[in-house]
């Protein structure tokens, strides 16, 4: 099934002025532009503030001879004040480094978060974190892991990192899911999908 979105190309957007506002860990841009519209013509003009924090990817790890996932758990300032508190239960993911690509970033960040390799990756989506504000995409994957080897409190420490690591059953995962206590989005994508694929994935990987 062939489907065409209305506008493509960068020629459907006028960017009026562009500047950097802010620059320290994260970069925020300001643009004045305008778009066109689906009624035909032109938008006017629009203010709006970007975040820049670069491209991330992240991985599920799954062990399908056990029938269990790894998790993190981890601070993060975003979610203070948040009525669950601000330690998310997450899955690996990490920020692309220059000429670095997706799948090499979760090979590299699943040793520093979980203490063990993924191997036989398979990609489910790339997805827009929050397009409203940010520039942010993420590669999302599935990968193959033996839990035995998962554990304990990872990170690095230079990164100010302090994770603990959970090993779960599929099951409790998808529990977690559907009670409203997991709320970092690649975990939340990622766990629907392995719902959905799961036994394929066990019929590929267990031969």
């Amino acid at each position: 099934m062939s489907i065409k979105k209305s506008f493509q190309s960068d020629n459907d957007i006028k960017i009026i002025e562009k500047k950097i506002l802010y620059q320290g860990y994260f970069k925020l841009i300001g643009y004045r532009l305008k778009h066109k519209l689906f009624a035909g013509g032109w938008s006017s003009e629009l203010q709006r503030e970007i975040l820049e924090r670069g491209h991330a990817a992240a991985v599920l790890p799954y062990d399908p001879i056990r029938d269990q996932v790894v998790m993190i758990e981890q601070f993060r300032p975003g979610a203070i004040g948040h009525p669950n508190g601000a330690w998310l239960w997450e899955i690996v993911a990490g920020i692309l480094e220059p000429r670095e690509t997706p799948s090499e970033v979760v090979y590299r960040e699943a040793i520093e978060e979980i203490g063990c390799p993924v191997s036989d990756l398979i990609h489910i989506c790339d997805f827009f974190v929050s397009p409203g504000s940010s520039n942010e995409t993420t590669a999302l994957y599935c990968g193959r892991v033996d839990t035995s080897q998962a554990g304990g409190i990872q990170g690095l420490s230079t990164e100010h990192e302090d994770i603990q690591v959970h090993v779960v059953s599929l099951k409790t995962a998808l529990y977690m899911l559907e009670n409203n206590k997991i709320h970092f989005a690649p975990a939340l994508i990622a766990l629907h999908w392995l719902a959905l694929h799961v036994d394929e994935i066990k019929a590929s990987w267990c031969i």
